[in-house]
């Protein structure tokens, strides 16, 4: 169980990973791997505990009632949890993150120590990518690797697209000389 342990892990093998997952996923839940409807689904069910005569003009909740799948918090939130103690789990078995260390070495080559500021930078960036997934009509898991792998057009769009700009941003952010540190 050595490999649990190493920094980076093969991308071939995770690849197979996430394929084996998705088969999984359309086997057990005849769903597709996505992370962002857990997002959707959990606001729009805010908004109509909150503001119910709102969420009644709400359009998601007429297209599910006609499609007779109903917001509601389901298996993709095991997902969203599973993200997150498994990139936990990676940092701590891999020796990856320091303790006490809050702030990469790039980021704080190119914008400073500040805990509070990367946290900031990475709630923004969060916000951005949600806010594009939803444009998009589905995430990088959704389209990158379910949409893509039921060979979707608009699969096959998105995620050269989504490289691209992934590309273009960590450029704009950290220059050329970024590729030093």
């Amino acid at each position: 169980m050595d490999f649990l342990r190493a920094r980076a892990w093969s991308p071939y093998l995770v690849g197979a990973m996430i394929g084996l997952l998705s088969w999984f996923s359309f086997a057990s839940a005849d769903k597709p791997i996505g992370i962002t409807t857990a997002f959707e689904n959990s606001a729009a069910l805010v908004q109509k505990a909150v503001a119910p005569e709102q969420a009644k003009q709400n359009p998601l909740f007429a297209e599910r009632a006609e499609k007779k799948k109903p917001v509601k918090i389901d298996w993709e939130w095991m997902l969203v949890l599973g993200v997150f103690c498994g990139a936990y789990a990676s940092s701590k078995l891999s020796g990856d993150r320091l303790p006490g260390s809050y702030v990469p070495p790039l980021w704080r080559w190119r914008f400073g120590d500040s805990p509070g500021k990367r946290y900031l930078g990475a709630f923004f960036g969060g916000l951005v990518m949600m806010l594009g997934a939803r444009f998009a009509q589905g995430c990088t898991s959704g389209h990158g690797i379910s949409g893509t792998m039921q060979l979707a057009l608009a699969s096959w769009v998105f995620a050269p697209l989504a490289f691209a700009v992934a590309i273009g941003t960590a450029y704009a952010l950290y220059g050329k000389e970024g590729r030093q540190h």
